[in-house]
């Protein structure tokens, strides 16, 4: 059953989403050569808290870490731990924030140094898939309007998208129907209404979309061992079209919707 949220409803899922895109900001400026995914981790737990929030991902399903940090050909669910980041390599950071009961959910692809210009071309490319989704999002649209969007962008520049991992409803579980998947068909899928909740995610690949799963039962590489980008937002359906509930604040630095 798809949970449609009442006014009520979106303005705490305002504050959950706040708190996490808050939390990311602070993760995305620790980022630099040297620093480890533990530290990170550590910082994403830190400022969730500080806010007034409880980690979405900790403890989840077993999940040990309030942040996924996967790099370089590493798709999502990346545990982190004592790994050094390195100039030159790209980072997925994905974190939820919870506060009375209802979850926010982002994620970013960031580069670590200088990057390749190909790495580069890969976070512009995904981010953008991303806002192409998240433009289809309209009362009466369809859910595979908007996995058709994605899909559309990314294979016209040359990248693919993951197809066994989706983005997803949200609100008071971190997981809530409908699955959104990053392909699809226009005019096929659910039908989107006013009061969804949506956590859009596209993961675009450098090389084949094919993925596997690493024996830790979490973390997910590409199947060739090229480079994977990771983007994510939070969006409500409204009346007359759509809401980004995880859009930065006016004092936070500009890394989800741009990092060209």
């Amino acid at each position: 059953m798809i949970a449609l949220k009442s006014p009520a409803e979106l303005a705490v899922m305002r504050r959950a989403c706040g708190v996490a895109v808050r939390a990311l900001c602070a993760v995305v400026d620790a980022v630099v050569p040297g620093v480890t995914t533990r530290d990170l981790d550590r910082i994403a737990e830190d400022q969730i808290r500080a806010l007034g929030g409880v980690p979405s991902f900790l403890g989840y399903r077993g999940y040990p870490a309030s942040l996924c940090a996967s790099v370089n050909d590493e798709v999502v669910h990346g545990i982190p731990g004592r790994r050094k980041l390195r100039d030159g390599e790209i980072v997925s950071l994905d974190l939820g924030a919870v506060i009375d009961g209802f979850h926010g959910d982002c994620a970013v692809t960031v580069p670590i140094g200088t990057v390749s210009e190909p790495a580069r071309e890969l976070l512009r490319v995904a981010s953008a898939a991303l806002s192409e989704g998240i433009r289809a999002v309209r009362p009466g649209a369809r859910l595979g309007d908007v996995g058709a969007a994605i899909q559309r962008y990314a294979e016209r520049h040359g990248f693919s998208v993951v197809r066994d991992f989706a983005g997803h409803g949200v609100g008071r579980s971190l997981h809530e129907e409908p699955q959104v998947p990053n392909f699809g068909r226009p005019g096929s899928g659910v039908v989107l209404r006013p009061g969804m909740t949506l956590a859009i995610e596209p993961m675009v690949n450098a090389g084949t979309h094919e993925v596997m799963m690493e024996s830790d039962g979490w973390t997910v590489r590409t199947k060739d061992g090229r480079l994977s980008a990771h983007f994510e937002h939070t969006v409500a359906v409204t009346a007359d079209g759509h809401e980004v509930l995880t859009g930065l604040p006016d004092d936070a630095s500009s890394i989800i919707s741009d990092c060209g």
